[in-house]
């Protein structure tokens, strides 16, 4: 089975930054694309960044320039730096994957990490 462990989460004070990590595992053949998303409480899920498998990536507006979202190809592994934290930033983040398993091509997400911006 394919899995997507996410880790870093945490509480951080306005202002500071957390580093996010999502471990991909099981019998994958490649993975073409992968994203962060996050849901508050009483929102629905929004997409935060993707990066594919060339190393292009995409940022929604509200974490533009905060935000950075990288890929270790030979680990398996996406991470997302999050910097200038806001308390509007706390949700929720998911770790998202499109990917070939087995012989099939797949969309696997990993079961979430809280991220809480409080002072």
């Amino acid at each position: 089975q394919v899995q997507l462990v996410e880790s870093g989460g945490g509480l951080v004070q306005p202002g500071g930054s957390l580093r996010l990590s999502c471990a991909a595992s099981g019998s994958i053949n490649s993975i073409h694309a992968m994203g962060w998303y996050r849901q508050a409480p009483g929102t629905q899920r929004e997409w935060v960044a993707g990066i594919r498998s060339g190393g292009d990536t995409n940022y929604a507006d509200s974490v533009k320039g905060r935000f950075t979202i990288s890929r270790d190809n030979v680990k398996n592994t996406m991470y997302l730096q999050m910097n200038s934290l806001k308390p509007e930033d706390t949700a929720v983040y998911y770790c998202h994957a499109d990917l070939w398993y087995s012989s099939d091509y797949v969309s696997s997400w990993g079961q979430g990490t809280q991220v809480t911006v409080s002072s």
